[in-house]
Order: C-alpha cells, then sequence, then structure tokens
C-alpha cells in the first residue's frame, strides 16, 4: 500500500485565485454602482428640465393673463385707416347722397331759373353734398383712431400696443385730418370756385 500523500496545494498559489474572484466582484460592483450613479444623475436632470420647461410654461400662461388681448384695438385702428381711405376716395353711400341732392334740386327749380341756379342745383348741391360724407368719415376715423393711441392711458399701466397697432392708428388720424381738410375746402368752396354764369 503507497502511504505517499500528495502534497497539499501551496498557499502562496491559491491565493492569487481567490484575489483575482474578489477584485472581479469589486469592480462589477463598482461598474454597477457608477452605473447606478449616472442613472441618478441623468434622472435628476430629466426632472430639473421638466420643473424648469413647466416654470416657463407657467410664466408664459401668466404673462399671457396679465397682458390682455389687442384683437380690439387692432380691429378698431384698421377701420379707422379704412374709413379715412374711403373719404378720402369717396364711397358709394356718398355717390348715392350726391345723385339724391341733385335730384330735389332740379325738382325745386322753376321755369323761369336763372343759368346760374341751374349750375347751383346741378353741381354745387351734391358737390357739397359729397363733401360732407366724406367729412363725417373722416371724423369718425379721426375719433376711432385718437380713441385706440388713447386707451392705454384708460387701462393697466403695464399695458402697451403693438407697434403696428400705433402705427396703423396715427396712419388712420393723419388722413383722417386730410380728410377734413378736404371737407373744409370743398364745402366752403375755398379749393374751386362756384361757376357762374355770363350776363345775358
Amino acid at each position: 500500500m503507497d502511504t505517499t500523500k500528495t502534497p497539499a496545494p501551496n498557499a502562496a498559489e491559491a491565493d492569487p485565485q481567490v484575489d483575482l474572484d474578489k477584485s472581479e466582484t469589486t469592480q462589477d460592483a463598482a461598474v454597477e454602482a457608477k452605473a447606478d450613479a449616472d442613472l441618478a444623475a441623468a434622472t435628476d436632470a430629466d426632472s430639473a428640465l421638466s420643473d424648469a420647461d413647466l416654470d416657463d410654461d407657467f410664466a408664459e400662461d401668466q404673462a399671457d393673463a396679465e397682458q390682455p388681448g389687442h384683437v380690439g384695438s387692432a380691429a378698431f385702428a384698421i377701420v379707422s385707416a379704412g374709413l379715412s381711405v374711403v373719404a378720402l376716395s369717396g364711397s358709394w353711400v356718398a355717390g348715392i347722397v350726391s345723385e339724391r341732392a341733385s335730384v330735389a334740386a332740379r325738382l325745386e327749380l322753376s321755369q323761369a331759373a336763372d343759368a346760374n341756379a341751374q349750375i347751383a342745383a346741378q353741381f354745387v348741391d351734391p358737390w357739397h353734398t359729397t363733401a360732407m360724407v366724406n367729412g363725417v368719415f373722416s371724423a369718425l376715423a379721426l375719433i376711432i383712431a385718437t380713441f385706440v393711441l388713447a386707451l392705454p392711458a384708460f387701462s393697466t399701466p403695464e399695458r402697451t400696443l403693438p407697434t403696428w397697432v400705433r402705427s396703423v392708428s396715427w396712419a388712420g388720424i393723419g388722413l383722417g385730418a386730410l380728410g377734413l381738410l378736404l371737407f373744409v375746402l370743398m364745402y366752403f368752396d375755398l379749393l374751386l370756385a362756384i361757376p357762374k354764369a355770363g350776363a345775358a
């Protein structure tokens, strides 16, 4: 019977394997910890971005709520500019009123009316009527445009009109004032003199 014993493995030879296993375990734990830390950091960053987006949206909504809409002011500004343009270029209302004034003046003429009376009935009265209608349109345009520009002064102090609304309103004021000037010149016969018939 063989009594020789197999030599036991040397402790120095067994230690490297154990140390290798421990180091791998430590590295795995470090990798997992780093991955968890990166995931936590990414989650925190996403949460911070989401909170910032929500804060921005809330701030924009609050600003929109505090800043009133300018739809009405814009509409009135456009109406004033349109009325002033109509007053300068003429409208079908002025044409109808002018024709009516001409017909009414002709019906009032007598058979013995002189040439000057006929000229006044056919031209002067319609001329004055057209000037009056255009003057009414100009006055309306001027009043509306002035109201639009003066509206922020009677509302909240931080309310301001957009630039284009103020520009259109100033255009309405300028054209309306020009229309009123033309009304005065036409109605009082300062722009063109009334034609007179020569003596027979």
